[in-house]
């Protein structure tokens, strides 16, 4: 096949420096060029890498049948919490680290590849579910690339497409809740040079695409492959965009600092932004988690000067303007210095009801202010709430949040208030193996091991702050500094975060950071320039989600398993695949994690792998399918049932170069790239990895 990429030239405006598997294409519009940034954590906490040296319930029939479902063994692996009892009886098999059966995973791995193609294993089919512009609601136009509208986008399913999950109705019907992160205007129009020279209709058909979309599914005969609804009512199908009106929940909601000329109450924001990673509550909602919302607003110098360390603590430049898209030109709000508080509105976690689409989605203001990063639910021993969190840039944190009530089974009206008050924390990790045995090539200490124990900080509960010198109101708007207050560990780009099922042991996806310097290299962070990033595993004490103090490890250092500098928890490296930048991540109902990829740097495309992470295959490490030229992982999720996987493929096509008019990637339809959701199945119907 003959090169795509060549004779094209950079965009002009693509032109910035990029580090890592990433296309300067991504790194423009899916997070302004954070890499070509300064860091913005710039206090003296300890680095990740320096830690040594210092259920589903309903108001109504649909909710109780989605329960229903996922019991049969329809509905996602992990959609519920884990119960009370769970970690119990995980502690007894053994805990993360225990013995049990080894995997039944049992299928020959995808090779690493450049093909423009969803590639499986041998034996299992794939289909596009939706795709970008596939009508959403049932008075939606079909999709026409060259004759593209706002008020048909509102209509149509989004752009780039990220976090997946699925609420059951039945055996054969679901609710399909997928993120839309961001747009990327020069593969969505022909002739795009930059949101200043874009006209009125491209900006607002951008604002449509952005979101989230609700979509009706339904089970092809008695397969694992599922299709898009396209006949009949479709009553719960909908689109969230970045001009939906929402309302703030929990202490910070009417804050001063959330209020706007548009909203002198401080609680009714418009829309939201960059949406990532996510998670769903035991009552059947979805928490979708806004990211990289810095990007989109135009002259944060003009904010006044108290504000500016606040602003530029979330990588708001305080110089020229910032964004590329230029929204402000159709919606004044998105300027600075007109509104300065209006970035503050950006930057959480929002709750939203599938199966109510006239209900308003909520930005839940109790669990902080910061570029989100997954929204995982569980219960403790105690059956109070708890929510994972991670904040997705260089040198961040990894938080948590426990309610003060306890989650109770069928009341929906008491559970939904679970979200409004409780406690923030945030993680700080120390490493038990002396320095001298770190020498940052990722060699493992005399333990065995890179581990240690850690605690959660609180930062505030309810109206009560714990960081000296900030309201509870500025903790939770300005949450980054709050941490950075109490001597939060840094992480190297905290991405999705999961609770194993079986085992009850956290997993966090850690995605990468080549800013890291040798100096800042120990048990934590075993490698200096860390390209590839690695997989950190919790284990609370007493396996209980409510603790303040837990165990730590790395089972997965990733890279090359020829480099010395890789670890697979013991495994024999010749046996296992390459896999680089681990994003997101998801368990199947055996306890096996699931890992997807962003940006290789390996240079392959991106893919899906599974790992045990018990018993004698724990650290065995396969490829089960690679997504298409241009394009990242995302989702996934795996169907309780085992017999299907769901893969959010993003931005098929993003290649340095690329445009309409020479395209890199003609993936799903072979014409212009889609960002598409497709399921996996086997095509025996068997359990995947069977």
């Amino acid at each position: 096949m003959a090169n795509p990429n060549a004779g094209r030239r950079l965009l002009p405006l693509l032109s910035t420096p990029h580090k890592g598997g990433r296309s300067a294409l991504t790194c423009q519009f899916r997070c302004g060029n954070a890499c070509a940034h300064d860091v913005a954590n710039t206090t003296e906490n300890a680095y990740f890498g320096d830690v040594v040296k210092e259920a589903l319930s309903r108001r109504g029939v649909l909710r109780a049948g989605a329960l229903g479902a996922i019991v049969a063994g329809v509905g996602m692996a992990g959609a519920a919490p884990a119960l009370a009892d769970e970690p119990e009886a995980a502690a007894a098999k053994g805990g993360s680290h225990g013995g049990g059966n080894s995997s039944d995973l049992r299928f020959t791995p995808v090779a690493p590849n450049k093909e423009d193609a969803l590639s499986v294993p041998n034996g299992y089919k794939s289909s596009v579910v939706v795709r970008w512009g596939d009508p959403v609601l049932p008075d939606a136009p079909a999709f026409d690339f060259d004759n593209q509208t706002a008020d048909a986008q509102n209509k149509q399913f989004g752009y780039n497409c990220d976090y997946v999950t699925l609420f059951p109705m039945g055996r054969d019907r679901a609710l399909l809740w997928v993120n839309h992160e961001y747009t990327d205007e020069s593969l969505m129009f022909r002739g795009y040079t930059g949101g200043a020279a874009a006209t009125e209709e491209q900006i607002k058909i951008a604002l449509a695409a952005h979101g989230g979309s609700i979509v009706e599914i339904e089970r092809s005969g008695n397969s694992g492959q599922w299709k898009l609804v396209t006949k009949g009512r479709r009553r719960y199908n909908r689109r969230v965009t970045a001009q939906t009106k929402m309302k703030f929940s929990g202490p910070a909601a009417g804050s001063s600092l959330l209020k706007t000329a548009a909203d002198p109450q401080g609680g009714t924001p418009v829309g939201m932004l960059n949406n990532c990673a996510g998670g769903t509550t035991p009552w059947g909602t979805v928490l979708t988690a806004e990211e990289n919302f810095d990007q989109y607003f135009v002259n944060g110098d003009k904010v006044p000067e108290a504000q500016k360390p606040y602003i530029t603590r979330y990588t708001i430049t305080t110089g020229t303007p910032s964004s590329s898209r230029r929204f402000d030109r159709i919606e004044e709000r998105f300027d600075l210095a007109k509104h300065p508080n209006e970035a503050n509105r950006f930057g959480w976690i929002v709750e939203i009801d599938p199966f109510d689409p006239d209900s308003t989605p909520v930005k839940r203001t109790a669990l902080g202010r910061f570029k989100h990063e997954a929204a995982t639910t569980t219960l403790s021993r105690d059956r109070h709430l708890v929510v994972y969190m991670g904040d997705d840039s260089r040198f961040e944190y990894i938080y948590k949040f426990v309610s003060k009530d306890r989650y109770v089974s069928g009341y929906d009206r008491h559970n939904r208030a679970l979200l409004d008050e409780g406690t923030l924390y945030v993680a700080k990790f120390t490493g038990d193996s002396p320095a001298s045995e770190i020498d940052g090539s990722g060699k493992l200490p005399a333990d065995g091991g890179f581990d240690g124990s850690g605690e959660w900080i609180p930062l505030v509960s309810g109206d009560k702050s714990f960081v000296e010198g900030m309201s509870a109101e500025e903790v939770l708007v300005y949450t980054r500094t709050a941490a950075d207050k109490v001597g939060a560990t840094k992480m190297d780009r905290p991405e999705d975060i999961e609770r194993n099922p079986v085992t009850g042991g956290v997993y966090v996806a850690l995605t990468n950071n080549t800013n890291r310097t040798p100096a800042q290299a120990d048990e934590a962070n075993p490698r200096s320039a860390n390209k590839h990033g690695h997989i950190l595993e919790i284990v609370e004490r007493n396996n209980d989600a409510g603790e303040k103090k837990f165990a730590w490890s790395l089972p997965l250092v990733c890279g090359d398993p020829k480099d010395p500098n890789t670890y697979f928890a013991g495994y024999d490296k010749t046996k296992v695949s390459p896999i680089s930048c681990p994003d997101n991540v998801t368990f199947d109902k055996d306890g096996n994690l699931w890992i997807s990829t962003d940006g290789n740097a390996l240079g392959t495309n991106d893919g899906l792998f599974v790992m045990p992470v018990k018993g004698k295959e724990r650290g065995h490490l396969r490829q089960f399918l690679t997504v298409p030229l241009g394009a990242e992982t995302c989702g996934p999720l795996v169907t309780s049932d085992q017999r299907s996987v769901f893969v959010a493929v993003q931005h098929p096509g993003e290649l340095d170069g690329a445009s309409p008019e020479n395209p890199a990637s003609r993936w799903p339809d072979g014409d212009q790239p889609r960002p598409s959701v497709a399921v996996v199945w086997h095509g025996q119907n068997k359990k995947i990895g069977s």
